[in-house]
């Protein structure tokens, strides 16, 4: 520990740093300190510059940042009405998802003695060409198709849409869901990367993430009706939210990749996919929904 110091001719020289008697110090505050004129010769001592700090920016700067890396609009075409087993027969190259929303035989479209064989031939032909296809139902008309999964397939996982503003008037239990199967191509591929957070995905990019973990098989989202979701209404009776869907996408494509709805009622499928950057094949047999589905998407048929 240093004192104090003086400094003659350039050199530097420290006083002890034990005590000194008052005499001392004063003699030694009493003289004066010889400074040596600066020469023109002589440079004054360069100032530090600051040291710049290269920060990781925080999770919530990064949230709140715009995206570099924002999909584009997917690309999407209509076709004009055509039954779904001539839709499906129709198509020649493969794509990675299906989505399979028929009536449910209960309701509205109303009932066919052979519906379940019917459905287990539609799922097959959607097979033929699918990485993924999803099949939409109330849950004790979708678990005929277990048993007639392709042998090309497989159960995925079976899912569940889960609203709480069901108006039901029926006495005793309300229902509140809808059962989605998800069927997956041996060789299909699932991407739960893209359910992380900000923090998981830091992990990630660190090599610190163990796993990663997927979006639960429940999906929670309100149903369309009366004030809920106008945004999205488009006057289709059994019209599904977006927030339905998405997860569904998510997990089976990446921009780009090429999603088939033959019975796509409002386009719910395509307006999900044009904000997500995928591209959508959309069709179905009604031409009121065909023209529902042009407004809502800004999208006119395809002629050919």
């Amino acid at each position: 520990m240093r004192d104090a110091a003086s400094t003659t001719a350039g050199k530097t020289t420290s006083t002890p740093a034990h005590p000194i008697s008052t005499t001392k110090r004063k003699a030694v505050a009493s003289t004066p300190r010889k400074t040596s004129a600066p020469t023109s010769t002589q440079k004054k001592p360069a100032r530090l510059a600051p040291v710049k700090r290269s920060l990781r920016p925080s999770s919530a700067q990064l949230a709140s940042a715009p995206s570099a890396s924002a999909p584009p609009a997917g690309h999407l075409v209509i076709l004009p009405p055509a039954d779904v087993l001539t839709t499906l027969r129709a198509q020649r190259e493969r794509v990675t998802v299906t989505m399979l929303d028929p009536w449910y035989n209960k309701g509205i479209g109303g009932e066919r003695p052979d519906y379940h064989d019917w459905l287990a031939e539609v799922v097959a032909e959607a097979a033929r060409f699918s990485d993924h296809v999803f099949v939409w139902g109330f849950p004790e008309i979708v678990a005929h198709q277990i048993g007639r999964i392709p042998p090309t397939h497989t159960l995925a996982a079976w899912l569940t849409w889960y609203f709480k503003n069901c108006p039901s008037v029926i006495r005793g239990w309300r229902s509140a869901q809808n059962a989605c199967l998800h069927l997956a191509h041996r060789d299909a591929r699932l991407h739960p990367e893209h359910f992380l957070n900000e923090a998981q995905r830091e992990k990630q990019r660190q090599g610190k993430l163990r796993y990663l973990p997927g979006p639960p098989s429940v999906i929670e989202a309100a149903l369309i009706i009366g004030f809920v979701g106008r945004r999205e209404q488009q006057g289709h009776p059994s019209q599904k939210p977006e927030k339905a869907l998405e997860p569904l996408i998510e997990m089976t494509t990446v921009p780009g990749d090429t999603v088939l709805d033959p019975m796509c009622g409002s386009g719910t499928t395509g307006a999900v996919c044009q904000r997500l950057g995928r591209h959508a094949i959309l069709c179905d047999m009604d031409e009121k929904y065909v023209q529902m589905t042009e407004r809502r998407l800004g999208v006119k048929r395809s002629q050919g």
